[in-house]
């Protein structure tokens, strides 16, 4: 029995997903299938009820898992320990990231860690906030990035930095010609905002109605981009992070306006699951991230 198949025991379990499981450990479903077959013909037990409703550990199954994950990460702290030694810093680390991060944020410090570490793949996915705390949890990928992190026991959280949320506009608006101005001045403006499920629109909702301030919201959009695009052609005026729209301040097309109430900011944040044994190559690839550009 090799340890493989108890990793594909283990993604299995916690992803409830023979597709996901495949996916992570780059094999086919059916060997997933094939390999867990082999653990039940080796343990002379069910492992999995079959049932098309719900996917559920049998009891010998759940004991399987439990011990199965202490092996893999000694396994992993051992593997980890080795490179340690030897100073070898290679593999591939997979990061989830939400839109906005990964266009504005991310590119920078992807590059200085790819210099410094050039044996190492950082493969990057795209992804609704949601997805990538589910694929953090499922084991999908190792890292998450994301915006407003939430509090959960399954994961630790590595609080990265704070981007100043300011507002933008046309060029041609009467707010582009101010330097700042309050919150209050965007009362019953149109409002170009993030679909509600979004952390960015819900901390955006929670500041409006600190500040009594009650917007005519025309467009929700899922990323940052459409959002810019639409303040672009004049559509309405949107709050977004100061980081996302360097470019089209630039090229001067948008206008962006301080807002002097208070301090505004989207707090980023690392993501990945409690217990979860940190390669070399994570390591280092977290400690760039919170150094800061």
């Amino acid at each position: 029995m090799q340890i493989e198949s108890l990793k594909v025991f283990c993604d299995l379990a916690e992803t409830e997903s023979f597709t996901k499981a495949a996916q992570i450990n780059n094999v086919t479903q059916s060997a997933v299938s094939q390999q867990i077959s082999s653990l039940e013909r080796l343990f002379k037990s069910l492992l999995i009820e079959r049932s098309k409703k719900k996917f559920r550990l049998t009891r010998e199954g759940q004991i399987l898992y439990d011990f199965s994950k202490q092996i893999i990460q000694t396994f992993d702290a051992l593997h980890s320990k080795l490179q340690e030694i030897k100073d070898i810093i290679s593999g591939t680390i997979r990061v989830a990231t939400i839109y906005s991060i990964g266009l504005h944020d991310l590119p920078p410090y992807i590059k200085k860690f790819m210099k410094d570490y050039p044996t190492v793949n950082v493969h990057v996915e795209y992804r609704r906030a949601n997805q990538v705390y589910e694929d953090v949890q499922g084991n999908v990928v190792d890292l998450g990035l994301v915006a407003y992190p939430s509090r959960d026991s399954k994961l630790e959280i590595v609080p990265l930095r704070k981007d100043p949320l300011v507002l933008i506009c046309h060029p041609t608006h009467p707010f582009a010609k101010a330097k700042s101005m309050k919150l209050k001045s965007i009362a019953g403006q149109k409002f170009i905002s993030f679909e509600p499920d979004i952390p960015t629109r819900k901390a955006l909702d929670k500041i409006l109605r600190e500040y009594n301030v009650e917007v005519q919201t025309v467009m929700e959009f899922d990323n940052i981009e459409t959002v810019k695009r639409a303040v672009e052609i004049d559509a309405g005026v949107a709050i977004v992070p100061l980081g996302t729209i360097s470019q089209e301040i630039s090229k001067q097309t948008l206008a962006a306006v301080h807002l002097d109430d208070g301090d505004f900011y989207r707090p980023i944040a690392a993501i990945y699951k409690k217990n979860k044994v940190l390669s070399p190559a994570m390591k280092q690839f977290l400690s760039i991230l919170k150094e800061g550009h």
